[in-house]
């Protein structure tokens, strides 16, 4: 299992003077390079620090690294599965040997390995816990660079156990570049905390559609609270909301709801779950869809799962480290492009390339401010081989998006000899919601269902009470259609917009979307959808960006 940092970053937008969060970026928007959801799907979002744990399965790439003393040492390569252009320079030789190390505790941290250029700074470590913490998970309160005058560096990490060398193997990865050739920079962990795999029973009963709350009060965990939804296709939405005692677990613990069958096997969820999303008041919310008639098969019990603190080894571990780019510099350029894209809005340009021995970034700039470019994949053809991408947001500049490439099997030489073209497809639109309200009328526990139609696609909208929270669900039987992505009513000119009650990944084939509105005392409500988006799963986008010598 890997562990790193998932970054969530949160827009606000006003409507009639009153602040509420843009939860269409919020919820649809995952960050392509760290928060995975269990199987391996990889969305994207804007960076932004945060410690938050999440889990990668499906993780199998063969790579032998040769030339520097740490690939010698030890395999890297199901920890660099998501990094192949740090594989590729391994495999050439690159990269900085620093082979520095510092013990504490009887807790040794090596750092065996940097790459330093135009693009990042990445770090290959060690953490060896001694032989009494073998095979433990490991997370820190605090992990990253300063530079020479002191300013902290954030970025994100990962690590993995290596059973038969007895330490964990980890990466530590930032934006974050020198301005010259070098720079002097300290990396260091503190308290490093060992934990281990918690379980607790809990009397969940799946035929109950009500709340169902469970104290737990035990390893930082205050209590979990249960709700199920009923899907399409016979399955049903477990969510999951947990409070701590202790806060820190909230940013360390992976907490899941576990099904268990007759057989003392685990129920496997039939759609990728979604962990550790921050609801509105500190919740850590979770999203698991399940079969129904597994769940409520006979001798099914259930059990919360997490991550628990076994022990902590307090203290800082730190090395200093003299980086340098010259060893980079001979596979590094930037293009200037400003290349105009008129199929996306905001007045977008490709306004440059940087291409590093490690990784290819597009800089993307937009005369409008946090424009989203809208296609879900990307990938750069350098003379017929293709690299695979993803979007990110850069933080503090909302008029640039990065296409980001790792440079898996190719060198610099690669691209500046030959012919370069952006591929992007599956297009995905946002659009302003319908201004026709949707009557909702004789509002009660029962459910009940109306039909309408934003832009001549069929909705399906299905209302209730529960919990005396009103729940509004949407539905398209047109796959084009992506979804209504928030609602809201109208309380004289202002907006109250709904929370979503589930977690939508922007560019998915399920179009349901529900929110709340919670303490609803009403019988009648005329509400209406804010924006929604459209697929066009079949648009491809090409756009040369230089041509080949």
């Amino acid at each position: 299992m890997e562990r790193f940092e998932d970054n969530l970053k949160n827009q606000m937008k006003t409507a009639n003077n009153v602040s509420y969060p843009d939860f269409d970026r919020m919820w649809s928007s995952i960050q392509h390079n760290e928060l995975k959801v269990a199987g391996g799907e990889s969305i994207p979002l804007r960076p932004r620090k945060r410690k938050r744990i999440a889990i990668i399965t499906g993780i199998s790439v063969a790579l032998m690294a040769t030339p520097v003393y740490a690939a010698l040492n030890y395999d890297w390569s199901n920890l660099l599965s998501y990094r192949a252009g740090i594989q590729t320079a391994l495999e050439q030789g690159l990269g900085q040997t620093i082979e520095q190390s510092v013990t504490k505790n009887g807790i040794t941290l090596i750092v065996h390995t940097a790459f330093i250029d135009e693009n990042r700074t990445f770090l290959l470590y060690s953490l060896d816990p001694g032989s009494s913490r073998a095979g433990e998970q490991v997370a820190f309160d605090h992990i990253g660079l300063k530079d020479k005058k002191g300013h902290s560096i954030e970025g994100r990490y990962s690590h993995q156990w290596n059973a038969d060398a007895g330490v964990f193997q980890g990466y530590f990865e930032t934006d974050w570049v020198a301005d010259g050739q070098s720079a002097d920079i300290e990396f260091a962990m503190g308290n490093i905390h060992f934990t281990g795999d918690g379980i607790q029973s809990i009397n969940y009963d799946p035929n109950d559609e009500n709340t169902q709350v469970f104290p737990i009060q035990k390893d930082g965990i205050d209590s979990v609270t249960l709700q199920s939804f009923e899907q399409t296709e016979g399955n049903v939405l477990i969510q999951s909301a947990i409070t701590f005692t202790d806060p820190e677990m909230n940013s360390r613990s992976w907490v899941r709801i576990q099904a268990i069958d007759d057989k003392k096997e685990m129920i496997k969820e039939v759609k990728p779950p979604t962990f550790g999303t921050p609801a509105a008041s500190g919740e850590y919310l979770s999203q698991q869809v399940f079969k129904s008639d597994s769940l409520r098969s006979e001798g099914t019990r259930f059990q919360l799962a997490y991550d628990r603190t076994l022990e902590t080894a307090e203290g800082t571990w730190s090395l200093n480290m003299a980086l340098s780019k010259t060893q980079m510099d001979n596979g590094t350029f930037k293009e200037a492009l400003n290349i105009p894209v008129d199929q996306v809005p905001g007045g977008t340009k490709i306004h440059e390339m940087i291409v590093t021995p490690t990784q290819v970034r597009l800089i993307l700039t937009h005369e409008e401010k946090y424009t989203r470019v809208p296609y879900m994949n990307y990938q750069l053809d350098v003379g017929g081989t293709l690299l695979d991408g993803g979007m990110w947001y850069v933080q503090g500049q909302p008029r640039t998006t990065e296409l980001r490439f790792e440079m898996a099997g190719l060198n610099a030489a690669s691209l500046a000899n030959q012919p370069v073209s952006l591929i992007a497809k599956h297009r995905v639109d946002e659009h302003a919601g319908d201004k026709n309200p949707i009557r909702l009328t004789g509002i009660s526990a029962e459910h009940q269902s109306l039909t309408s139609s934003i832009a001549g696609y069929p909705i399906t909208w299905t209302y209730y009470m529960k919990d005396n929270n009103l729940y509004v669900e949407s539905f398209s039987s047109d796959p084009t259609f992506g979804g209504v992505n928030q609602t809201y009513y109208l309380d004289g000119e202002d907006r109250n917009y709904g929370m979503p009650a589930m977690i939508g990944l922007l560019g998915d084939d399920n179009n349901k979307h529900m929110d709340v509105y919670e303490n609803f005392d009403k019988t009648e409500l005329n509400i209406y959808a804010w924006n929604y988006t459209t697929h066009k799963r079949d648009d491809v986008l090409r756009v040369p960006l230089k041509a080949g010598k």
